[in-house]
């Protein structure tokens, strides 16, 4: 039986929309241009941040960061960088008795703007305020730790199957693959994405696998 589901961020629960156009519009490039270099560098299995290496080499992105801030450019977030389906399916999950977690490779500040939106969730956590980023297993025994479940009774569903599916799986997980945003769509049909133990298309669809798992007991 899933007594918890932990819940990836990015393009799992949130947009990447505005954080592409913001740092597109802060390094004065073109929108279209930054999001082309995601999908690419996506496509090649680099990390993302390398799209913007490749607009500015030798950026500093954590100065970088911190001068948007102090510009009052920063991240942010609103009701309408979340996808529909996230508050129906979390709190769908919570009126079953399940345990809703949030976390994914964000910054603390990304923590403290998906608290203010008052989702659903019994824990919001990132990589920035656990000092541990996916898809280190310190990670992922965080994650067991916010959900106070069994590894076998947590589940683990995200978009990204190296930074998500492997390492939750290693760390004795279930598993759901997102078919969601640019890692979920181009690796949706990998090797690496049918070892999932589930493969959605939507958070209603893991609502529907925690009904049955319920059903079955298992």
């Amino acid at each position: 039986m899933i007594r918890a589901v932990a819940f990836d961020i990015g393009e799992t629960l949130v947009r990447d929309d505005r954080y592409w156009a913001a740092w597109a519009d802060w390094l004065d490039a073109p929108r279209h241009t930054v999001a082309a270099l995601v999908g690419a560098v996506v496509a090649q299995g680099r990390d993302n941040a390398d799209a913007l290496r490749l607009i500015r080499p030798g950026i500093d992105i954590g100065a970088e960061y911190a001068a948007r801030e102090a510009a009052g450019r920063g991240e942010y977030l609103d009701e309408t960088d979340l996808y529909p389906d996230v508050r129906p399916a979390l709190a769908a999950l919570r009126e079953h008795g399940v345990r809703v977690v949030i976390a994914g490779n964000q910054t603390a500040r990304v923590a403290e703007l998906l608290r203010a939106l008052d989702l659903p969730a019994d824990v919001i956590a990132t990589s920035g305020e656990w000092r541990t980023a996916k898809p280190s297993a310190e990670f992922f025994a965080h994650v067991l730790e916010a959900a106070g479940a069994a590894p076998g009774e947590t589940l683990y569903v995200g978009d990204h199957p190296a930074n998500d599916l492997a390492p939750a799986r290693t760390a004795g997980l279930r598993t759901a693959h997102l078919r969601r945003g640019p890692w979920g769509y181009l690796w949706a049909d990998t090797p690496e994405a049918a070892a999932a133990d589930w493969r959605v298309d939507s958070l209603h669809d893991v609502v529907e696998i925690v009904d049955g798992q319920q059903l079955l007991g298992q």
